[in-house]
């Protein structure tokens, strides 16, 4: 595997994560409340978008104390990731029979969720791969 893959890889894993933190809470709560599915959805990618920028944040901001600098490069390096991810993972959901209308009591509620977040993954390595590609700085960052 070179080095390229790696990097998208490991990128992808770092969005993976604070998405799913956010899509999980959100789908959570919005199933807790009742909501609709649009607003369940609504809240969930809120949250992944929310999440996943924080974690890079967090990141770079060790790294180099300055905040500015710190959101310019989470929203630079995390914004076309997080969208594949989301739609990716929501458009899954949605296609799974009765998976959006779920409890988070059910197993059908974790294991589409689990599953979608996988084929999110697998379809965003190659995205992250190929911006990694064009623009050569996204992971000195993180």
């Amino acid at each position: 595997m070179d080095n390229l893959t790696k990097q998208a890889i490991n990128h992808t894993l770092h969005c993976l994560l604070g998405c799913s933190i956010g899509e999980v809470l959100g789908m959570v709560v919005a199933t807790a409340l009742k909501w609709s599915n649009f607003a369940s959805i609504a809240l969930a990618i809120v949250l992944a978008f929310f999440f996943g920028y924080l974690l890079t944040f967090q990141s770079v901001y060790r790294k180099n104390k300055n905040s500015r600098t710190a959101v310019k490069t989470a929203v630079a390096i995390d914004t076309t990731s997080i969208i594949s991810m989301e739609a990716v993972d929501n458009v899954f959901i949605l296609l799974v029979p009765s998976a959006i209308n779920a409890n988070v009591d059910t197993r059908l509620f974790w294991w589409s969720l689990l599953i979608s977040l996988v084929v999110a993954f697998v379809i965003t390595v190659p995205v992250n791969r190929f911006l990694i590609s064009r623009s050569g700085h996204m992971h000195h960052h993180l």
